[in-house]
């Protein structure tokens, strides 16, 4: 029998969007000519019909999802999700998916309280957010489930009921990767902080997760006694925690930022000789480890979280496939050797 193929599958044979392939099927919007050469020459080939491809659809409704992430104007962090969504947008508003995103402040929970109200009386059909706050996701997520709203989550490994995803990556294990770093640069026995930027960490999830896995490899490891001391800060008060760290702690020898702030700590420590693993490739962090002021930073692909995070709906509600409860993306680890191979890409 002829394969019934998808835009999707055309998609990935002509190397283009699905977007794109719409755009040519139907005669709307513009098309590089490359691009229309390239889905062109793939129709061509499977002797594509479009009726094959209606027939493939659940059905012509139109879709809301809503997106729930902290403010990127406020934190550099999350401007690669904005720009996921914006591809996502491009991508599937001519499939009637009608993408919607709201912002809220990392320092402010009641932001992110007001923020999901707001989009709970909207009613749509599926939201993906970032639990950041472990208690008032909690309760939220139970409140979309109610009202039949499907919800998926990024960035943040929050183990919760009534949602549907979660990618990202493996947040204790990420801690216990940077310690495996932080092992090789330090003298045994050595002295460590770990140090929580602005956030609450009672209620920030990935903050603990991070710091679980990084205390977990050194408790494991036999004959060690290193000594590892958590301290927080916002981020108006850093410099003078910073200080105080240093003021006890005669013998620091290496510091474990767990937020993509990282910068902020190199820019005090960077004429002593400490050791820094972080988070993200700011354009901040990017300078401080080009200088080896940072020496290690764990890339966790923002962009790509909430990206994936939107085509699983995206899949679910037009195709009925099913959404993995989990989706890990790679840990990787970035320094001033492989950093332009990362930028590049």
């Amino acid at each position: 029998m002829t394969k019934k193929h998808t835009i999707k599958d055309i998609a990935e044979l002509a190397g283009v969007s699905k977007g794109t392939v719409d755009r040519v099927i139907h005669n709307r919007g513009k098309v590089s000519t490359k691009a229309l050469e390239k889905v062109n020459a793939v129709l061509n080939e499977i002797d594509y019909q479009p009726n094959l491809l209606a027939r493939s659809l659940k059905n012509t409704k139109e879709y809301h999802i809503c997106i729930i992430m902290p403010d990127y104007n406020e934190d550099a962090f999350w401007l690669p999700c904005f720009e996921g969504i914006q591809e996502a947008i491009a991508e599937f508003s001519s499939f009637g998916i009608f993408i919607e995103p709201f912002f809220f402040n990392t320092n402010d929970v009641q932001t992110f309280i007001n923020v999901n109200k707001k989009v709970l009386k909207l009613s749509p059909n599926a939201v993906l957010l970032t639990p950041l706050f472990y208690k008032e996701t909690t309760k939220i997520v139970n409140s979309y489930a109610a009202a039949n709203i499907i919800v998926s989550k990024f960035n943040n490994q929050l183990e919760t009921e009534n949602t549907k995803n979660f990618v990202g990556q493996d947040l204790f294990k990420s801690g216990r990767i940077a310690a495996s770093l932080m092992k090789i640069l330090i003298p045994k026995n050595a002295n460590i902080a770990i140090i929580h930027i602005d956030e609450d960490f009672n209620n920030a999830i990935h903050m603990q997760e991070k710091e679980k896995g990084f205390r977990n490899y050194f408790y494991e490891l036999e004959n060690s006694s290193y000594q590892i001391t958590t301290y927080s800060a916002k981020n108006a008060d850093l410099k003078n925690k910073l200080r105080y760290i240093f003021n006890i702690s005669k013998n620091l020898a290496g510091i474990f930022v767990t937020t993509s702030k990282t910068y902020k700590v190199a820019e005090f420590t960077k004429e002593k000789n400490i050791k820094i693993i972080g988070y993200d490739l700011l354009d901040e962090n990017i300078r401080y480890l080009k200088n080896n002021h940072i020496d290690f930073l764990i890339h966790q692909n923002p962009k790509k979280q909430v990206y994936l995070g939107l085509n699983y709906l995206v899949e679910h509600l037009l195709f009925g496939k099913e959404i993995p409860a989990k989706s890990l993306l790679p840990i990787d680890i970035i320094n001033a050797e492989n950093l332009e191979s990362y930028l590049e890409s």
